[in-house]
């Protein structure tokens, strides 16, 4: 039975769904290519002579790339168009593919994951936007934009599987290879196929708004990175000041500029506020440690790359099937109810993983299962929160500030988690549950002020 909405809603087209089936796979390539590495760090880190911080930048590279390039990419495709921004950006992860097979050294693998990073950025930020701009308003752009959603799902749970099938037949870099020749098809693909479309009205480059953000994101990441060493040592306390300094001078500069990066006025909406912090909560909280507690497993347990990577993808495949169901919900809900049943779900799992964690490898399954389940409702709700509350010629600038602070706090996670516990699983599964439990009580006053929209 079709609710009203759905009744009088224009169809969606052949086109259409080409569009976002494009869209979507260079999403899950972009989000395969980012934890792929995760179950491999020991290996990678024997192979390119890694040291404990180039290690930790193996998995934060991308991450990197990504934080500090997402919203300026958002911004760079509502301006100068998101066919085009997108299909660069494709093109951009390509190359840095092949960069990242070829690399000797482990510096020059985290230099193609940074670029990596900032290639997804703009297939992340202009990609939304794309399948914003192709769908009508009303229930077929919220089940577009759950469907793109649940593709981060999707390719966090492959990426590791097609990472340690590489490594069996024919070695780590085949990986990056193979999904090279993937980006290449990609873009082609999308060049063909995607319709420009940008904001009504061509706006100037927020110089000052770029560096101000950028500088900031690279002391803070800096910073946390050098946590592992010690958080009150100088060279992690003064890139974190400095940050907060930038970070000042950056809202100063956007609520006075005439033509800001991103409208601060969106801060004022509840729901777009909520979408915000709960992407960053969900990055620090839970992508974050999850990308860690491969390695600590590895390191702690002794358990393989393959068995490690089978518990990823128990987690990451389950938020994929729960972003898909999430589609079908019906009549209007909580939104931001359902993010932090999502963050106590994610606690509830890491504490039935944290039970077992020194037994049988096999009984941590059912709590990654448990985790994905919450993880799957906070990636489901996300988007419809980004992009229900922007209007729709700043679409990509709501996405790009979205995945922004969804990265930002993946990459302090893993920071955080590599410093408080570099070699033992039980540990780091402790820090995902006092985070996410601290997110879902933080985030509790605006959950009850916001509404989202979600229809079959």
């Amino acid at each position: 039975m079709t609710t009203t909405l759905e009744a009088s809603a224009p169809a969606v087209g052949r086109r259409e769904q080409l569009i976002l089936a494009v869209v979507c796979a260079a999403t899950l390539l972009t989000l395969a290519d980012y934890t792929a590495p995760a179950v491999v760090v020991p290996t990678l880190a024997a192979d390119l002579h890694a040291t404990a911080t180039a290690q930790v930048w193996i998995l934060n590279g991308i991450t990197f790339g990504l934080a500090v390039l997402l919203l300026t990419a958002g911004s760079l495709a509502d301006d100068f168009g998101r066919r085009r921004v997108f299909v660069g950006g494709v093109a951009g992860l390509a190359v840095a593919m092949v960069i990242g097979a070829l690399a000797p050294s482990a510096w020059v693998f985290v230099g193609a994951r940074v670029v990596q990073g900032i290639a997804g950025a703009a297939i992340l930020a202009a990609g939304l936007g794309l399948v914003a701009n192709a769908f009508p308003a009303g229930p077929h752009r919220i089940r577009a934009a759950a469907t793109w959603g649940s593709m981060i799902g999707l390719g966090i749970a492959t990426g590791p599987l097609l990472q340690i099938a590489a490594e069996h037949t024919a070695g780590w870099r085949s990986f990056y290879w193979v999904a090279g020749a993937v980006g290449v098809g990609l873009a082609v693909a999308g060049w063909r196929l995607l319709e420009e479309s940008r904001a009504a009205r061509a706006r100037q480059v927020d110089f000052a708004g770029v560096v101000l953000l950028g500088a900031g994101l690279v002391s803070l990441l800096v910073g946390a990175t050098n946590g592992r060493t010690g958080w009150l040592r100088l060279p992690t306390v003064l890139p974190i000041v400095v940050a907060v300094v930038l970070f000042v001078g950056f809202a100063l500069r956007e609520a006075r500029a005439a033509e800001p990066m991103i409208d601060v006025t969106l801060f004022r909406r509840a729901p777009f506020l909520l979408a915000t912090l709960g992407a960053l909560a969900a990055g620090l909280a839970v992508i974050g440690p999850m990308t860690f507690l491969p390695t600590a497993l590895q390191r702690g347990s002794g358990w393989s790359a393959a068995e490690t990577a089978l518990l990823a993808f128990a987690w990451a495949g389950t938020m994929f099937v729960v972003g898909l169901a999430a589609r079908r919900m019906r009549a209007s809900v909580h939104g931001g109810w359902e993010i932090g049943i999502g963050f106590v779900l994610s606690a509830v799992g890491g504490a039935l993983s944290l039970a077992f964690v020194g037994d049988s490898w096999g009984l941590l399954f059912p709590g990654f299962v448990v985790a994905g389940l919450g993880g799957g409702l906070i990636n489901a709700t996300l988007p419809r929160l980004a992009v229900g509350t922007v209007p729709p010629e700043r679409s990509a600038m709501g996405s790009g500030a979205n995945n922004t602070a969804r990265y930002v706090g993946s990459s302090l996670g893993v920071a955080v988690t590599a410093s408080l516990a570099p070699a033992s699983p039980g540990e780091a599964l402790t820090v995902g549950i006092v985070l996410c439990l601290v997110a879902a009580v933080a985030l509790a006053p605006l959950a009850a002020r916001s509404r989202v929209l979600a229809v079959a």
